[in-house]
């Protein structure tokens, strides 16, 4: 839902960085590298260390690199095969580091308000940020294995952007003022969307391959 309406509003507000960039003689690669790293840092630095707000807004600053690198190859002539690829593959790698970097925080047993009125289990936390990076990773394997035999997958109910910007949001939040216990819900929703789109996608390629035998 979101590629359908938010991406159009971002692709209009970062097309004039797009052009700077392309007339400085940057890459389209060059930049999904650097926003890959500017994410993974984020998320890998300051996550593991309960600086939640901060990791936000530094994962924030490099995600739309997404948006900008899809802009310039476009507006270049530069889109290819292997820029997809690229593109793709280092998607799963930041997407990986968000999850990674909850994990790392909460395995170590810690919370970011400890004694609070709405202290709520790192163990339980620790697994569904787990949850949420293992489902993550076999939604976007499903639909780039059912590509792969010649068919389709690109349904369900969580797509990569809808969970992006969930945790995001809500991991800037709890790190400025809100409870953790909001946190628990979220991942809780997002793993159990993740796990939903597994086998809305499953089913979608069974369809398909019934109708071909």
């Amino acid at each position: 839902m979101l590629n359908k309406y938010a991406r159009p509003f971002f692709t209009k507000l970062l097309t004039p960085l797009a052009s700077v960039l392309l007339r400085a003689g940057v890459s389209p690669d060059v930049v999904t590298i650097v926003g890959t790293l500017g994410v993974s840092l984020g998320a890998l630095l300051f996550y593991p260390r309960g600086e939640f707000l901060i990791g936000t807004l530094v994962i924030t600053a490099f995600v739309f690199s997404d948006t900008v690198d899809g802009i310039m190859a476009r507006r270049s002539g530069r889109s290819s095969t292997w820029g997809a690829f690229l593109d793709s593959t280092l998607d799963r790698v930041a997407d990986a580091s968000v999850f990674g970097g909850l994990v790392l925080f909460y395995a170590g047993g810690q919370s970011v308000r400890p004694g609070g009125a709405f202290e709520v289990s790192a163990g339980l936390m620790a697994a569904l940020a787990l949850a949420c990076l293992i489902l993550g990773m076999v939604v976007s394997y499903a639909r780039a294995r059912a590509e792969g035999l010649g068919m389709t997958a690109n349904v369900g109910i969580a797509e990569r952007a809808e969970r992006l910007v969930a945790v995001l949001v809500t991991t800037g939040l709890v790190g400025w003022f809100l409870p953790e216990v909001f946190l628990t819900v979220v991942l809780a929703l997002l793993a159990l969307a993740s796990l939903v789109t597994v086998v809305q996608r499953m089913l979608e390629v069974r369809r398909q391959a019934l109708d071909v035998a």
